[in-house]
């Protein structure tokens, strides 16, 4: 759509902003406590030697759901701190390009920004798993790539929210690239799924020693292992933990009893200054919110236990079958969350750091224990990455991301590495002929009578976040003010204060191009 501009003290105005449209054995009941699992975990603490050898090495990527950074999501995972962080490398500034599921997930998979991979929300007409996802995007996929390498690819979890919707081909479509398929059907669930066994339909019901997924993720990934007949292989493993229904395993159901979520920051603080959803939440929040939060927060860190359990599971397996230290462990989520941020209750797609950044921690050969990374990395980054490891040239793709492995194992662009990165979402919820969608609407899981309509059709804008030289975010959003938002996050960490009527204008304009060429790139020009 074309900028209408608006009134400002300069001649600055926003510039395009292209609003892109697409064609067309479990664990054993117990009360949890943090210490008996450091004994077996020792077993593991043997980190490969820098330097060490990594041609054909095996990949494993966990991928969790809706896993903020900012309000502590990490904090239940002692063991995957343990094993994969302090035995590696921590990511301080990973970001997700955009803070929703089906759209970020896709990034994942292509290493392409929205704008290319053409999925702009979670709905089949918001092409999330669509027939034309499958002809046009499936084929570039990292596991296509890996597979033609040699690589046995192994996939169980979420893959994309409308995976296997009769009008995208059922269970019966098993995307490009897997050898070995358990893809969930739909979106996250803990009971009571179907899931597609390499094209057949597993139906599952609500036996916890039976059905409860993240440990049937767990169960099967350590199966397959054991009958690997030859690495390297690729394994990606995506549980439901901790998007909703936030479902805990019976013996985590009493743990963080006390928990409640953060107060600090931008909880409970009216959104002045900020686009016109924001503005809608009821601030100061109600009791009745407050509590509904705080069980949500508290029900999600008892969901990541199961998590944290299969992460030691699977590198304790890797470990007896003598593949560890020919492992790259990687552990992500593909986006974050937030808990009462701006009067928000609950949800994502928000354009502020709780729900764009995310936890990053890979470990594997070469890759010196216990080091910190201030480098920004994008989730458009991971299938580059795993590219580089399997010895691909990854300029013969489309991809937009870049391999950080040098990062990791030699250091050697440090110095070059991109100082700025596009984030884009496209609201979904209301039609596009009624622009003044309701504050309650339609899409929003687990709604109640005090949550904002955060799907909302003109909740749509691209931003450009820049950490150096100065930390700043600048965006624009597709609406009928044009409305800009701009945070110094240095001054600013919380993103309280929207400074673009008070900042100088030739900076305005200077990220106004930025974000216009941002939207524009493909593949080389996105990461120069």
């Amino acid at each position: 759509m074309t900028a209408r501009g608006s009134e400002r003290r300069s001649s600055w105005r926003p510039g395009s902003f292209s609003v892109f449209f697409p064609m067309g054995s479990p664990a054993k009941p117990g009360a949890w406590s943090p210490w008996p699992w450091l004994f077996l975990a020792a077993w593991l603490l043997n980190p490969p030697a820098a330097g060490a050898a990594r041609s054909r090495s095996n990949i494993l990527l966990v991928l969790t759901d809706d896993q903020d950074l900012q309000l502590g999501g990490m904090t239940p995972l002692k063991k995957t701190q343990l094993l994969i962080g302090q035995l590696g490398a921590t990511f301080a500034n990973a970001f997700a390009v955009t803070p929703l599921c089906c759209p970020s997930r896709s990034s994942i998979l292509t290493g392409c920004y929205p704008h290319n991979h053409l999925v702009r929300n979670n709905s089949l007409e918001g092409n999330c798993s669509s027939l034309v996802w499958q002809k046009f995007q499936e084929p570039y996929t990292f596991p296509v790539y890996l597979q033609k390498q040699g690589y046995q690819t192994f996939y169980a979890g979420k893959y994309l929210n409308q995976y296997g919707d009769p009008k995208a081909g059922g269970v019966q479509h098993v995307p490009l690239g897997w050898n070995y398929w358990l893809g969930l059907v739909g979106n996250s669930k803990y009971y009571n799924y179907t899931l597609s066994s390499n094209g057949r339909e597993e139906k599952h019901g609500d036996l916890y020693e039976e059905d409860y997924l993240t440990d049937l993720i767990t169960n099967r990934s350590l199966a397959f292992l054991q009958r690997l007949s030859r690495p390297p292989f690729l394994m990606v493993l995506a549980p439901p933990a901790s998007h909703s229904p936030w479902t805990a395993a019976p013996h985590y159901k009493s743990a963080f009893s006390t928990i409640k979520a953060p107060r600090n920051g931008s909880f409970n603080v009216y959104g002045k200054d900020k686009h016109w959803l924001i503005r809608q939440a009821k601030s100061p929040m109600l009791n009745t919110s407050i509590e509904f939060l705080d069980n949500v927060y508290r029900q999600r860190w008892q969901t990541l236990l199961s998590v944290d359990d299969m992460v030691e599971k699977v590198l304790l397996q890797l470990k007896s079958l003598g593949l560890l230290d020919s492992t790259y462990v990687f552990y992500t989520s593909d986006h974050g969350y937030h808990t009462g941020q701006f009067s928000l209750p609950i949800d994502k797609r928000q354009l502020y750091e709780f729900d764009i950044r995310v936890p990053l921690m890979v470990r594997g050969p070469g890759i010196k224990p216990n080091q910190t990374y201030l480098e920004p990395i994008l989730n458009i980054d991971l299938g580059p990455t795993f590219l580089d490891i399997a010895g691909f040239n990854v300029s013969l793709t489309p991809m937009d991301g870049q391999s950080f492995l040098p990062l990791l194992v030699n250091k050697t662009c440090r110095n070059g590495w991109r100082s700025d990165f596009l984030v884009q979402y496209t609201g979904e919820g209301c039609s596009s002929k009624d622009p003044y969608c309701p504050a309650l609407g339609p899409g929003v899981s687990q709604c109640f009578p005090d949550c904002v309509c955060e799907d909302a059709f003109n909740n749509t804008y691209a931003c450009v976040r820049t950490l150096h030289p100065i930390n700043l975010q600048y965006c624009e959003f597709a609406d009928a003010q044009d409305f800009v938002e701009v945070y110094n996050l240095t001054a600013d960490p919380h993103q309280l204060l929207n400074v673009a009527k008070a900042v100088d204008p030739s900076l305005l304009e200077q990220m106004n191009q930025r974000l216009i060429k941002f939207q524009a790139c493909s593949g080389p020009s996105c990461r120069s």
